[in-house]
């Protein structure tokens, strides 16, 4: 009896050693990347989000586990001197709010991506998304093409992937109980242990910054919520990409793509070439180049985002 006390002991010393461990992991990171920009309400919850400089409107939405820091660290920059750049956190990311309850498909962040739009009073903005970003911007295009003028797309989710992503393997978690106690007792741990690996599937072949962990907001993904949000994200991805499918066809705003050939989270023959060959009135660059384009390859970027709106301006 004695023996199992003391297992028992041993076992929830050690449980409230991990919640110590990811509580000062989350405050660090909080603490070394304090909200950037303002607060909207909105019928889900507060959206972060910053408002840079002056022009035609550009909405910037991030991919799978990131945050406006993919956004900020290169790419906006080099935009905001000639136009309005908008770039947000995502529903549940960063430090923008989303209930546990709210759904987290394609289709239901597209929603938000409109409230926003509408409650800035913006005038028909470019938008541009990022991995998962993409897929909700091309929701969004589908069902609210009088929100925007157009889209650029940067690795967009396009499809069904050809199968599992090595990268996000540790977020298929299913149970709402689940995913809580795993977000806060080995969640963050071994994210700190698997960081090189998945990294190097995230940004390679392209190597990755030495100040994205800080300016590319990288710790804040160190939280149990970041988690919890981002495994909701995974899960739901690929619900509404049938129905983008039908879709295509009748879409009613530009939009190009840029993706890069060496992607090794989303390919570029199939949420590129393949989509373009079926759809042909959908425009595909292709460069040489990893997945995170807006960090790595932030000067290709600006360089296309403008040579869309020039094109969609001359239509």
């Amino acid at each position: 009896m004695q023996i199992l006390i003391a297992l028992v002991l041993m076992i929830l010393l050690a449980m409230a050693g991990l919640v110590w461990f990811t509580w000062n992991t989350k405050r660090g990171a909080e603490v070394a990347i304090p909200p950037r920009g303002r607060f909207l309400d909105l019928p889900g919850g507060r959206l972060h989000y910053t408002d840079e400089g002056s022009g035609p409107a550009i909405v910037m939405i991030h991919g799978l586990g990131g945050q406006m820091g993919n956004f900020t660290m290169a790419l906006a920059p080099l935009l905001s001197g000639t136009h309005r750049v908008i770039v947000i956190d995502r529903p549940g990311m960063g430090y923008s709010d989303r209930a546990p309850d709210a759904p987290a498909n394609p289709r239901a962040q597209a929603e938000t991506v409109a409230r926003l739009i509408d409650k800035l009073g913006l005038e028909r903005p470019l938008v541009v998304g990022h991995s998962l970003g993409g897929a909700i911007a091309l929701c969004l295009a589908m069902e609210h093409p009088e929100q925007t003028r157009g889209l650029a797309l940067l690795a967009p989710l396009t499809q069904p992937p050809s199968g599992p992503i090595e990268a996000f393997k540790g977020l298929a978690i299913s149970g709402r109980v689940k995913l809580f106690v795993i977000s806060w007792l080995l969640a963050i741990p071994m994210s700190i242990r698997t960081a090189p690996q998945v990294l190097d599937q995230v940004f390679g072949p392209d190597p990755v910054p030495d100040d994205y962990a800080i300016k590319g907001g990288a710790l804040l993904g160190l939280r149990p919520a970041s988690f919890r949000n981002t495994s909701r994200d995974y899960l739901a991805s690929g619900r509404d990409l049938r129905w983008m499918a039908g879709q295509y066809d009748s879409l009613r705003v530009p939009v190009r793509i840029l993706y890069g050939e060496q992607d090794r989270i989303l390919e570029a023959e199939l949420h590129g070439r393949a989509l373009v060959a079926k759809h042909p009135h959908i425009g595909l660059e292709v460069i040489s180049g990893g997945h995170m384009l807006p960090i790595t390859h932030a000067q290709d970027c600006a360089r296309f985002i403008r040579e869309t709106e020039a094109a969609i301006a001359a239509d």
